[in-house]
């Protein structure tokens, strides 16, 4: 594909538009009813999220993510607190969160604060998830260089070895972390890239300030 090829490119979104009447005062409940929507949408991982940290060097860095949970006080996913992005949290806890839902010309901007899930919640969370799951927990030392697919192999069957005849526990080094908001945005595609933007930002008294913000 030549690059006038791909510059071409380009969609035209017509599904919906979005004005301040139609939001809610807190920008939790605005996701939650994007959130049924998308449910009824036929979207696949509509939980399917982009997760961006900062290094130490505070070059970004980017990966998606699932989310499993949210509420009033923020945006829940899990991994191993030793991987890239654990440690960059570690250092960093400011991050952002993207959602885009293509099927309804949609995205959510999230710009928070990440801390850790108690531990209590994280077990709840890692009690529910299938064996294989809970095993490869145990087997990826994540983010870091292996000698290749052999080994993960052969340290997935070491502890599904170990495992087999019991409960397998949640390891010490994965769980939760909380993204608390401190800015939510709503974009939803429009004719002639005249987008509808909506930004959230905390004011006094717990009030959130909505703005429209120029396509």
């Amino acid at each position: 594909m030549t690059k006038e090829e791909i510059a071409a490119i380009r969609k035209e979104y017509t599904l919906h538009s979005l004005d301040v009447e139609d939001l809610a005062f807190e920008p939790v409940l605005q996701f939650e009813k994007w959130w049924k929507q998308a449910e009824t949408s036929g979207i696949d991982e509509m939980n399917a999220m982009t997760l961006a940290t900062a290094g130490a060097d505070g070059m970004p860095d980017a990966r998606t993510v699932l989310l499993k949970h949210f509420d009033s006080e923020g945006f829940v996913f899990f991994t191993n607190y030793n991987s890239t992005k654990g440690l960059q949290l570690e250092h960093n806890p400011k991050c952002s969160l993207l959602f885009f839902w293509k099927e309804l010309e949609r995205q959510v901007r999230i710009n928070g604060v990440a801390e850790k899930i108690s531990a209590k919640e994280s077990m709840a969370y890692f009690d529910s998830r299938p064996d294989g799951s809970k095993i490869g927990a145990w087997a990826s030392p994540q983010s870091v260089a292996v000698a290749g697919k052999a080994w993960l192999k052969e340290t997935f069957e070491y502890y599904t070895e170990r495992f087999k005849h019991g409960h397998i526990p949640k390891p010490p080094h994965w769980g939760g972390y909380r993204v608390k908001p401190i800015a939510i945005e709503f974009w939803q595609g429009r004719p002639n890239r005249m987008h509808d933007r909506f930004k959230y930002t905390p004011a006094e008294n717990g009030i959130w300030k909505i703005e429209r913000l120029a396509p």
